[in-house]
């Protein structure tokens, strides 16, 4: 801001005066020596390269995360052990290294990911350099150098451009060499029509972009006219290079997703549990590591059992942490992904899924997302059979396919002299065209004639003119020729016209007289000058007007009035209006025929045209404009319900976007705009408080003539008040803006490369009601990961339980680090990722969007993976006790393998087996099949380490199996499964099978069931492990319950305070 009040304001002094200022002439230019000083201070002509992160620097930042440094903690102590276990003959074997492997190669799997997409993040910058121009044509120590490398260029040189040139550096234009110049620069202001640039001083000298009438800016450019400029700023200096700078701000200032912060939150709290829990198991299990001796007066510890706690403790954080979370969250933003792209919004970040759903405000660009951002005539009036009335024809269609609508009520196929002249202007005084690329419709040339010419083929051509075959829209449908190569539409009605009268030579348009018109030959052999332009100047210059059976009256007060009023109607609808004459009465250009007619001198300048284009007979006026879509009105009616907010910002004037917006029933039709509707300039010279308080009033917000810098501005404020911010654009100008939003939304077929890449999700069709489908899909993946983070939780809760109870008990462990691992990876993974599939709730849109620092996790959800985790933790461990010590469960033999039962006391006591002596004797047992059999003869203790395989097995299958069950009560958080069946998504039905059938495997594939210490099962086993597991459903249904009765309390108890 500060280098932009401090540089020289070159727009508000004339030309000799910046001349003096840069020090350079127009017919010389700089020397060679001034150049080579100059470069010295202002450097060469180009953005400059933001220096990278390195790779290692990237690689480093993907293992900056609280569970991941868990994991990576737990697998190198993992390691460790198995290490050491290996070294002293333990016979761990392959099996102990399978579990640090395993996380091993997550975390790498994941920060290779992290490393792609953090590489890929900054590509926008990269798209900005491919806007600069090349080359230049330069004039240096009076040379004329025509090639000269655009990076080249220093403040001062002087500079030629000519049509089809990109603008190579800001410029101060110092003299037109052709009648005007017309410069694109949509791309960097966000007006929709090609501005008119002069060399005239704006007064202002601290004037918006928009503004700057005699100033050509670097990235855009010419499309009419040629001019000379003196070179004012370069490199990051330009509008563009400030632009870059803005990016490059805005993506340090890139917040955290709401999701993100939630599970670092989440991942905090879960370490500090961990942690505690970790050293509670060690500390309750102390005295089977350290004990007195009362006859030595000593204390005795043993390595080998506190190593074994220890690793208990390792198991417990390998439990807890749920490693298939991050897996499982980014297959559910992914599926995501796919289902917004069926819609035509393309996700480019994968987060942004998520952030959409929580999104309260939305910031729209006006010019092509809740417009066309194509022209077309909306209507048109000409005089009826008396100069006191008018007559209005409405014309349908958003588009520039003449198919697109017509003109309602068309009953003229056998037009009148009157409507004639209105088609004969339109399609003859007019260079447009229209071509089709794609599956659109495009214009070449100025957008409003390229809608004066779909207007002429709306019309038809007149039947009584001889025309063979009657051109109206449905021959024009029939003989349109257009291909998906991009080729010019061949516009049968307009052609007509052209060939008809044909055209001898062109007043160019200028802002003096503000129109434009051709002299032409009509079939009768006589010249007629036909002109367009703005209405009122067309207007003031007529002397007549025709009425509809072609007769010419003088144009009195009355008429005048009349036309005046019905244009005052037109312009506050936010139409561009342009006037329709002609001249028949051409004096000296009557027998003009070509460039050799005496008079042609006076054709070349343009200081004669006002003095042609007088005594006009006036003959209607064409109401244009960018129309909005179609589906918009109901879009924000959606927005309104969902609770979020509106706020359109565009480069465009004040008067278009409001009538825009109230069209599109962001406003209604009499609400008072003074609070509601600002231009950028206006908005920002308000004082902070001021500002913070427009933004935070209901309802929606649009603001008009918006620079960049307004837009960051606006979205900064927005995102400081706590809001979601998604902002959408198109151009170069709203790259930082979009860069900064927590939701970034290119437009697909409009867009630059710039805003695409700097954007988190584009859209395919350029709809803003795809906005609104993407966000209530957001809502939708968020509530689904709420589902399946809810399911691994209590699963996770379970194991921490079940680790626990061994550890408290003093049993054996009744899982091992490996087989928990397994479970969290593989077991839990597809039903999580099928409750992605849940559908979404129906009335998804009408609730008010979740704020951002919701909890995750709130107090009755907690109680509710308490309650669930105990029964699992108990449910694991109970089988496992069960098969020791008791012979039936439920009427059901637990016993016909042949194992020994033992007491809970000797289960508890496992450890002083040794000195039981010859009291206690195992006996062998069977494993399903009677293929093998698990025998104790050198040791009996061994019957409580090796001989646990068959009940860690049950254990296993128990917890595999309530996880499953557990992943039905995930369907809903407060529905029954009687009202939400499982059938309503048969993805979790399928995913649960996978995950049985991968259960299986790993027990009945030998090789893999010694590699995680298990045996195969019985049928009768499988039973009491179901009978075991099934209650959790039963139990989570009575949670549910509960959970409705709290809300519907609540519900009540606010009815009752309003």
């Amino acid at each position: 801001m500060e280098e932009e009040k401090k540089s020289f304001p070159a727009w508000s002094c004339s030309v000799d005066q910046c001349l003096k200022e840069y020090n350079t002439s127009l017919d010389k230019g700089l020397t060679t020596e001034d150049v080579q000083t100059r470069r010295q201070k202002h450097g060469y002509n180009e953005l400059a390269k933001e220096k990278g992160k390195p790779l290692w620097h990237l690689v480093l930042e993907q293992f900056d995360d609280t569970l991941v440094k868990i994991l990576l903690g737990a697998a190198f102590i993992s390691f460790v052990l198995a290490f050491l276990g290996d070294e002293h003959g333990s016979g761990a074997g392959f099996e102990a290294f399978v579990e640090p492997f395993v996380i091993v190669l997550i975390l790498i799997l994941n920060a290779v990911v992290g490393v792609w997409q953090e590489s890929n993040a900054e590509k926008a910058l990269e798209a900005l350099k491919e806007m600069q121009c090349e080359y230049a044509k330069v004039i240096r120590d009076g040379v004329v150098l025509p090639n000269l490398p655009a990076r080249e260029l220093v403040p001062g040189d002087i500079v030629e451009l000519h049509v089809g040139d990109k603008v190579p550096a800001d410029m101060r234009v110092s003299g037109l060499k052709t009648s005007t110049l017309r410069v694109e620069q949509s791309s960097l202001t966000g007006e929709a029509m090609p501005v008119l640039k002069g060399a005239n001083l704006v007064v202002t000298d601290d004037c918006e972009l928009q503004g700057k009438e005699n100033m050509v800016f670097a990235g855009t450019t010419v499309v009419n006219g040629s001019c000379v400029s003196i070179v004012t700023s370069i490199g990051m200096d330009t509008e563009i290079g400030k632009i870059q700078r803005q990016i490059h701000e805005a993506s340090l200032e890139e917040s955290e997703t709401p999701l993100k912060k939630k599970l670092d939150e989440f991942g905090s709290r879960l370490t500090t549990s961990i942690c505690v829990v970790c050293v509670l198991v060690w500390i309750i299990n102390y005295k089977n590591f350290v004990s007195w001796d009362a006859a030595d007066g000593t204390y005795k510890f043993s390595f080998e059992k506190c190593t074994y706690y220890f690793k208990i403790a390792v198991a417990l954080a390998v439990a807890a942490i749920p490693e298939g979370l991050p897996a499982v969250i980014t297959t559910c933003l992914a599926l995501g992904t796919r289902k917004m792209a069926q819609k035509n919004a393309i996700v480019r970040k994968l987060p942004s899924v998520e952030t959409l759903g929580c999104t309260t405000v939305i910031c729209s660009d006006k010019t092509g997302t809740l417009t066309t951002n194509q022209m077309s005539a909306t209507e048109f009036f000409t005089l009826g059979g008396k100069t006191t009335t008018s007559r209005v024809f409405s014309v349908d269609g958003t588009t520039y396919d003449p198919k697109d609508g017509g003109i309602v009520d068309w009953g003229c196929y056998n037009m009148d002299a009157n409507l004639q002249a209105v088609a004969e202007i339109c399609s003859v005084c007019n260079d447009a065209g229209v071509f089709y690329e794609g599956k659109l419709f495009r214009a070449t040339g100025l957008p409003t004639e390229a809608a004066l010419k779909v207007l002429v083929e709306k019309m038809g051509v007149p039947e009584k003119m001889g025309v063979p075959e009657k051109m109206n829209g449905e021959s024009i449908q029939e003989d349109a020729n257009f291909s998906d190569s991009g080729s010019s539409l061949k516009l049968a009605c307009c052609d007509w016209w052209n060939k008809r009268s044909k055209r001898l030579a062109t007043l160019e348009f200028d802002r003096v007289r503000k129109s434009m018109s051709v002299i032409v030959r009509e079939p009768n052999g006589q010249n007629r000058l036909l002109v367009k332009g703005a209405a009122e100047s067309i207007l003031e210059r007529s002397s007549y007007t025709q009425l509809a059976d072609g007769s010419l009256v003088a144009l009195d007060e009355s008429s005048r009035d009349v036309i005046l009023k019905k244009h005052s109607e037109m312009t506050s609808k936010g139409l561009r209006c342009l006037g329709l004459a002609y001249k028949d009465e051409l004096g000296e250009f009557s027998d003009y025929t070509s460039e050799a007619h005496p008079s042609h001198k006076k054709l070349l300048d343009p200081s004669c045209y006002s003095d042609i284009e007088t005594n006009l007979i006036f003959v209607g006026v064409v109401g244009l404009r960018d129309p909005p879509r179609e589906e918009v009105g109901r879009a924000i009616e959606d927005c309104r319900e969902a609770g979020i907010r509106v706020m359109v910002i565009t480069g465009d004037n004040k008067s278009t976007a409001e009538a825009i917006c109230c069209e599109i029933r962001l406003f209604s039709d009499n609400e008072d705009l003074s609070q509601s509707s600002f231009t950028g300039k206006e908005f920002m010279s308000l004082p902070s408080s001021r500002r913070s308080e427009i933004l935070s009033k209901p309802g929606g917000k649009v603001f008009s003539r918006a620079e960049p810098r307004h837009k960051q501005e606006i979205v900064r404020m927005l995102k400081e008040m706590g809001e979601i911010v998604a902002m959408t654009g198109d151009g170069v100008n709203d790259a930082p803006a979009l860069k900064l939003a927590d939701i970034g939304i290119a437009m697909g077929i409009t867009g630059t490369e710039v805003a695409k890449e700097a954007s988190d999700m584009v859209l395919a069709d350029d709809n803003f009601s795809t906005i609104v489908s993407a966000v209530a899909e957001g809502r939708s993946i968020y509530n689904n990961m709420k589902a399946f983070i809810r399911y691994m939780i209590s699963s996770n809760v379970g194991e921490v339980i079940s680790i626990f109870l061994t550890a408290a008990l003093g049993i054996p462990e009744c899982m091992i680090p490996v087989q928990l691992l397994w479970v969290n990876l593989v077991t839990d993974g597809p039903p999580a990722t099928a409750l992605g599939f849940n559908p979404a709730d129906i009335d998804i849109m009408k609730k008010p969007p979740r704020k951002s620092d919701d909890c995750l996790i709130d107090s009755w959800v907690l109680v509710r993976y308490l309650v669930i985790g105990s029964y699992v933790g108990v449910a694991t461990v109970g089988i496992f006790v069960l098969w020791y010590t008791q012979a039936s469960f439920l009427g059901v033999s637990l016993i016909t393998d042949g194992h020994t039962l033992v007491s809970f006391t000797q289960l508890q006591n496992w450890s002083e087996c040794s000195s039981w002596g010859t009291n206690f004797t195992a006996s062998p047992y069977t494993i399903a099949g009677g293929s093998r059999t698990v025998a104790f003869e050198n040791n009996p203790c061994d019957y409580f380490t090796v001989g646990k395989v068959k009940p860690m097995t049950l254990s296993l299958s128990v917890l595999v199996a309530i996880e499953m069950f557990n992943s039905l009560n995930a369907l809903s958080e407060d529905n029954s499964l009687l009202k939400m069946p499982p059938w309503r998504n048969p993805w979790l039905l399928v995913a649960m099978t996978v995950s049985f059938g991968l259960h299986c495997v790993i027990l009945y594939v030998p090789f893999l069931a010694n590699v995680f210490g298990i045996v195969p099962l019985s049928f009768r086993e499988w039973f009491v492990v179901i009978l075991v597991s099934f209650p959790v459903i039963l139990i989570d249904e009575g949670l549910k319950f509960i959970g409705r009765w709290r809300r519907q309390r609540i519900k009540n108890k606010i009815k009752k305070m309003m």
